[in-house]
Parts: structure tokens; sequence; C-alpha cells
């Protein structure tokens, strides 16, 4: 047996000590002109973004392609304008289930097979749908694109959707689900969906349910993909070493026999319906080691003319380490590890969350000041120099997620989807740089009406549940273990 010596572990400790006192003396001797604040952020950088070009095949299929000089490589990317908001009724993760068995078998290759494929290309083949959009990706090296694309194709217009495949995808999906949603944020998240947007098309969890997942059937994947994966609902997204010209070519090549179908396209439900929830729900998940406070609210579509503005003030609220929330509840109460909020624009309607875990005891706390920090967007104008360091956190961002082809094509994505003009990929730093705290203010009070606002507790309620029911008598207390999570009301059908 070795026998092994401490000393070197001991050595670097103490060297590490003797460097740790050093840089502290060399510190003290020097506090005087050492900076108390950080610098101020530089100029925004200038964003040079070739301008994209669309083009149409016969058949209706949308060709959208962006070049990128300076390296060999290619995403391709073929993108359904349909997502999660095509799910049917009880049927909540159908367009994700769906999406995801594309790459399980399809042209008579197994899921294996379809995985080496790819990985003999260069790339995975990843497939997933979210709100308003589903799609599956490549990328691979200028030379192997045609024969990704035929493999695009194929997964895309061929599924086998075997039998076993969906046993073992539902399966796996059952199990993330139930492992997610017991973490008190997650469930919280999901309830605050349902509190805002109510029995509409984005009140239901996108991934689904333990028991809608259960529920779905083969011939449900089937007539989903009939309806919803066609030439004239597609659009193909090629960004990186590659031409116009190239891209209709290649494009006509592997999609130009996809035939359009007789039948219209299925159009989209409402996102948004009157919600059934009280303004505070409380979920008791007995035993929960923490809380997880979730603040809704409903926000405006992808195409409003106040987009920007919107994203500005989702920066100046919670879309960063030292943004408004996290400044509040972390860094100043020590309440949590980290509160955050996101802006997800969608079709008709959008979503504001505002989250954060905490002990259960302090969620009253963390409550009130979500409250407060939503508020005060409205109640007076951004600090310049707030403004500023928000504005370079959104523009640095911005400007990492087109370093790679398959963040370019990702940006374009979301354009095409929604109508918007592709040579926006190029203005986002200009818009955003261009909102001006008056702009912000008057954003909130439009669309953050406190009265509107949804909040959502989930943990071990008999340690918050009395001080807020206290501070607010309206607000209703549910069991986690008795939630139906596919019901708009989150309760089961009264027994007759």
């Amino acid at each position: 047996m070795i026998r092994r010596h401490r000393f070197p572990t001991l050595l670097r400790s103490a060297v590490f000590t003797a460097i740790l006192c050093a840089v502290a003396g060399g510190a003290s001797a020097t506090d005087a002109s050492f900076p108390a604040t950080p610098p101020a952020p530089g100029p925004a950088p200038k964003l040079n973004v070739p301008t994209p070009v669309a083009q149409r095949l016969p058949n209706g299929l949308e060709v959208v392609s962006v070049r990128r000089d300076g390296l060999p490589l290619v995403t391709a990317q073929l993108v359904l304008r349909r997502g999660g908001e095509m799910d049917p009724a009880n049927e909540a993760g159908l367009a994700d289930l769906t999406a995801n068995l594309l790459t399980k078998g399809a042209g008579g290759k197994s899921a294996p097979q379809i995985a080496a494929a790819a990985e003999a290309l260069g790339g995975p083949l990843q497939a997933a749908a979210g709100w308003d959009r589903s799609a599956v990706g490549i990328t691979v090296t200028t030379p192997r694109l045609p024969q990704a694309l035929d493999l695009l194709a194929s997964v895309v217009r061929h599924p086998d959707f075997a039998p076993d495949e969906l046993k073992r995808a539902q399966a796996q999906a059952v199990d993330d689900l139930r492992l997610t949603l017991s973490r008190p944020t997650a469930l919280a998240s999901l309830a605050a969906g349902r509190a805002v947007f109510g029995a509409g098309a984005y009140g239901h969890s996108r991934t689904g349910t333990p028991a809608s997942i259960a529920r779905i059937t083969r011939a449900d994947v089937e007539r989903l993909h009939a309806e919803l994966y066609r030439p004239d609902n597609a659009i193909l997204v090629l960004a990186g070493d590659i031409t116009p010209a190239q891209a209709a070519q290649l494009a006509q090549a592997s999609f130009g026999d996809w035939r359009k179908p007789a039948a219209p396209l299925p159009a989209k439900p409402k996102g948004d319906t009157d919600g059934t929830l009280p303004a505070l729900l409380l979920i008791d998940q007995h035993g929960a080691g923490q809380a997880g406070v979730v603040a809704a609210h409903v926000a405006p579509s992808r195409r409003d003319a106040g987009y920007y503005t919107g994203v500005v003030a989702n920066a100046v609220l919670g879309g960063s380490y030292s943004a408004r929330l996290n400044e509040e509840i972390r860094i100043k109460r020590g309440l949590s590890y980290g509160a955050s909020s996101q802006l997800q624009p969608m079709a008709d309607t959008g979503l504001w969350l505002a989250a954060a875990q905490t002990k259960n005891p302090s969620a009253p706390q963390v409550v009130e000041l979500m409250r407060q920090q939503f508020a005060r967007l409205g109640d007076g104008q951004v600090p310049a120099a707030e403004l500023a360091a928000r504005k370079a956190t959104l523009v640095g961002s911005y400007g990492r997620s087109l370093e790679t082809t398959a963040g370019l094509a990702q940006q374009l994505a979301e354009l095409a989807v929604y109508g918007l003009p592709l040579a926006d990929i190029g203005q986002y730093i200009a818009k955003v740089q261009a909102v001006t705290p008056k702009q912000i203010e008057a954003y909130a009070r439009q669309h953050l009406d406190a009265k509107r606002t949804r909040i959502v507790v989930v943990g071990d309620a008999a340690q918050f549940a009395p001080a807020l029911r206290k501070a607010d008598a309206k607000a209703e207390l549910l069991e986690a273990d008795k939630l139906d999570l596919d019901s708009p009301g989150l309760q089961p059908p009264a027994a007759h």
C-alpha cells in the first residue's frame, strides 16, 4: 500500500495563506486609491449581421437563410409555426411528445441508426416543441449539408411513431415530470400559468402532466403530425456558410416534393381566457424544505410595438444578478439563493414571471417584496446608471447568442415564426438602446396593473399560510397531492 503524505497539501495551504496575507496587506496599503465602484458600462458595440433572405418553394415551404463567412458550418432548422398551444384538452404535452418522437425512428431507420447517421454528419439531431413552434435542427460542415437536409426531411416527413418508442418516451416524460413537479418553484410556475391564462391555449403545462402524457395514444400523435407537419406551415432556416441561391436549391432537392395537404391548416386557439383561480394561491406541499414563490402577470404579444420596452423593463426587474429582484431578495436580505424574472411573449399574448425559492417562514416577506418591485417599475423612472447597466447585460447576452450558427438560426426562427421583419435581427442593439426611462414607466403602468398580478406560493403551508391568509382573506389553500394539473381550476370535477 502506498502511504500518502500530507506535507504537499499543507505546504500548498501555507503558500496560499501567505499569498492572501500579502494581498490583504497590499490592499490595506492602497485603500485610498482602490476603486469603490465598478466602472461605467462602455459604449454599445455595433452589430454587423448580414440581411437574411426569405424565399418560398411552390409547395409553400418558406426558406430563410443568412450567410456568415469564415467557418464552413451551417445550422439547419425545420420550424413549424405551431407548438404546445395546439395540445387538445386533457392531452397537454402532445406537441412536445410528437416532436421528441421524430428522431426515434423514421424512413426505415431506427432511433440508434438515426443517431448514428447524425453523428456521422458531425452533430446531434435535436427536436422539441415550444409555444408557437416545433423544430428539428442539426449543425454540420458545409459539404455535408445536403445529406443533413435529407435526414431532416426524412424524420419530419416520414416518422414511424413506433409503439415501443412511444411507450419509452412516455415513461421518460412521466419520470421527468414527477421529479420536476416535486420542486416547489416548478409547481408554482405551472399553477401561475393556469392562474393567468385559465383554460386558454397557453394555460396548460407545455411539457404535459403525468396524467396527460399517460393518456396520449399513437393515434393522437399521428393525427397531430398530419395536421401540423406540412410545407405550408413550415420554415427552413439555414444559417452559416451558404448563399441564398444554394439555400433555395438544397431546399428544393430535399423538400420540393413534400405535398401540401388539401385540408386547411388548423387555426390557433385563443391563448388566454379569464382564469378562475384567486390572486393569491397557496399550495401545501407538506414537508417541503423550502417554499417556491412565483408572481405572474399577463404581458403583450411578441408583435406588440412596445416589445423592446418590455425587454428592458424585465432586465431592470429581474433579468440578471444585479437586477432589482435579486438585489432586494438575495443581496440585501439573504432570503433566497436567487430571484429573477422572465418575459415570454407569444403569438397573441405573453407571460411575465418572477420567481424565487426561500425558507418557508420567509415566503410572506418574499411575496411582499415581489409586489413592491412590480409596482416600483411604474412608480418612477429608472435612474440613468441603472438603466445603462441593464442595457449592457442585454446587449452582451444578445451578442453572445449570435456567436454560433445555431444561435443565429434560433434568433432568425423567432422572427420568422411571428412574421416579424427579418432585418430586425441586426436592429436589436439599437432598439434596446433607444428605450427611455419614461417609456418603461408608461409600459409598467399600462401592463403591470397590480389587480391582475397572480401570486402562487408552494411549500409547507403550515409555516406561511396563516400570515398570508391574514393579509389576504381571499387567498385560497389547496393540497398538492390532490391537485388536478390538467384542470384550469387545478381541482378535480366535483363528484355527483
